[in-house]
């Protein structure tokens, strides 16, 4: 019931994704990522949280995306109510997704990332996502964020859209984690959301907190 995209940012460390959903609290749900090892995407009729996670410790422990979501999946009897996406800070990105899940379904693999999407209005929503995400300009989180109007505009989510999350890690920088639980207008408020923690004081604080790069940043 949701759609997704991970990335990496071709111009510095970072990596991160964006999802939107017609439930609530799809940040808490679908989105895992970590600067150290990469980026996964766990959603479908029956998501589990478990399978983000799991693929975050098989990439950590050197597998490639597609070999962290297949052992993910093999070993859970209920794969087919879920879908998961992974990618890595290098090498391809990988989707799974199972055939219980609601049409329209699938993803799409692009240099440098992965879409993925169920109970679509159609699978153009996929295409329109990369389209989004590749045809931006600007940073790289508001590229993350105009790849979900990309597809929402494309057709989306078939029962709208109620929630909506985005998240960029790096090595050198503060995570950037912003959520949408509940809203008529999730990407609206998200969007919103993202002005106000790249703008203001709040922006020059979390520019001055420790990174992996330099754990012992202290305040100006």
């Amino acid at each position: 019931m949701t759609f997704s995209i991970l990335a990496r940012d071709p111009s510095s460390s970072a990596i991160g994704g964006a999802a939107t959903t017609g439930s609530l609290c799809v940040g808490g749900w679908v989105l895992r990522g970590d600067a150290c090892v990469g980026m996964s995407a766990s959603q479908g009729a029956a998501p589990s949280t478990m399978w983000g996670e799991s693929v975050q410790i098989g990439m950590g422990k050197g597998l490639s995306a597609a070999e962290a979501v297949e052992r993910t999946t093999k070993a859970d009897a209920g794969r087919e109510y879920r879908q998961l996406s992974a990618l890595g800070l290098t090498g391809a990105g990988t989707v799974f997704t199972g055939n219980a899940n609601l049409p329209e379904m699938g993803g799409r693999v692009f240099e440098g990332g992965v879409v993925a999407g169920n109970l679509l209005d159609n699978t153009r929503v996929l295409d329109s996502v990369v389209a989004g995400f590749q045809s931006s300009t600007g940073a790289f989180a508001a590229r993350l964020l105009s790849s979900l109007f990309a597809g929402r505009d494309a057709g989306g989510d078939s029962r709208g859209l109620l929630s909506a999350a985005l998240l960029v890690v790096s090595p050198d920088h503060a995570p950037l984690t912003l959520r949408i639980d509940y809203s008529e207008n999730p990407l609206e408020a998200l969007e919103a959301l993202y002005k106000r923690a790249t703008n203001g004081d709040y922006s020059v604080w979390s520019q001055q907190v420790p990174t992996l790069n330099d754990p012992e940043r202290i305040l100006d």
